[in-house]
């Protein structure tokens, strides 16, 4: 080996040492944020930023339904809560484990496989799924809605982890979907896979009621209805929205619930504090 050779090793090895001390460095530097994060909170709210009304960002503030809700739970326990910007998917499981949050809000549907994780406050909405295409393209629609067979052979598109990417999931691999050429694809918003539609990306976008007529509203191009089951008569693939709780944290669920039952309380017209925090957010 020449004189020349074994420098260049040296210097390559001083690079990778200083690469792996840098590395170590900022694995450190995110385990001390994380801590900072824990000790400057009493509790730690997980949402996923991208689901207007209930959780979106306004400039680099977030804001919404979700956020309105725990507001009202901080200033009741006379707590600091902290709302954390993550991954949709990764929600429930940081909740369970209890170690960097303790509760989660981002619009969760209430499903057995979840419960057995968290424990869920009260639901306070109820909300539909809804088929998003483009007007150039429409499915077939039958008395103002979609059944799922009308997506057959077609490529859709959701929020990986929401409960329209899980239950379209479920009618492709044991559904009526079941044997068809339809597939879908998972994304990190609701707004990301309506966007792939103009994109050819997919044929349609399956995402909550409120996300896709907040979507829908901002372009021109791209429509909604509702998607149903196929029955007699047919009906619609509802959820419920509640809060998730760390099992351990008592006395964060019972504030929750003290929360939402006032919030839930119906005026003289007949709407509730949450009826109005949508439209609020809705911009009516």
């Amino acid at each position: 080996m020449s004189k020349k050779a074994k420098s260049t090793k040296k210097k390559f090895s001083w690079k990778m040492l200083a690469g792996a001390v840098m590395f170590v460095a900022c694995l450190a530097m995110g385990v001390i944020v994380a801590i900072n994060t824990r000790q400057a909170a009493d509790y730690i709210v997980e949402t996923n930023a991208f689901f207007a009304p209930f959780e979106f960002y306004e400039g680099r503030k977030i804001v919404g339904v979700d956020v309105d809700i725990i507001n009202k739970v901080a200033e009741k326990l006379n707590k600091k809560i902290i709302v954390k910007d993550v991954e949709f998917d990764v929600i429930i499981d940081n909740v369970e484990a209890g170690k960097i949050a303790d509760a989660g809000a981002a619009g969760l549907t209430i499903t057995p496989a979840r419960a057995e994780k968290v424990n869920f406050s009260i639901p306070y909405y109820t909300s539909v799924q809804y088929i998003i295409y483009s007007k150039n393209a429409a499915p077939e629609i039958r008395n103002g809605h979609v059944v799922f067979e009308a997506l057959a052979n077609k490529t859709l598109g959701s929020q990986t982890g929401s409960t329209g990417y899980l239950f379209a999931s479920d009618e492709i691999d044991e559904g009526v979907l079941s044997g068809t050429k339809t597939v879908i694809k998972g994304f990190d918003s609701h707004q990301l896979a309506a966007d792939a539609i103009n994109a050819h990306m997919i044929d349609y976008a399956i995402a909550d009621k409120l996300a896709a007529e907040f979507i829908v509203a901002k372009n021109n191009s791209l429509s909604a209805v509702p998607l149903y089951y196929t029955g007699d008569p047919d009906y619609p693939v509802e959820e419920s929205y509640a809060i998730a709780v760390n099992k351990g944290q008592t006395e964060l669920l019972e504030a929750f619930n003290e929360v939402l039952a006032e919030m839930l309380t119906e005026n003289p017209e007949g709407k509730t504090e949450i009826d109005q925090l949508v439209l609020k957010y809705m911009g009516f």
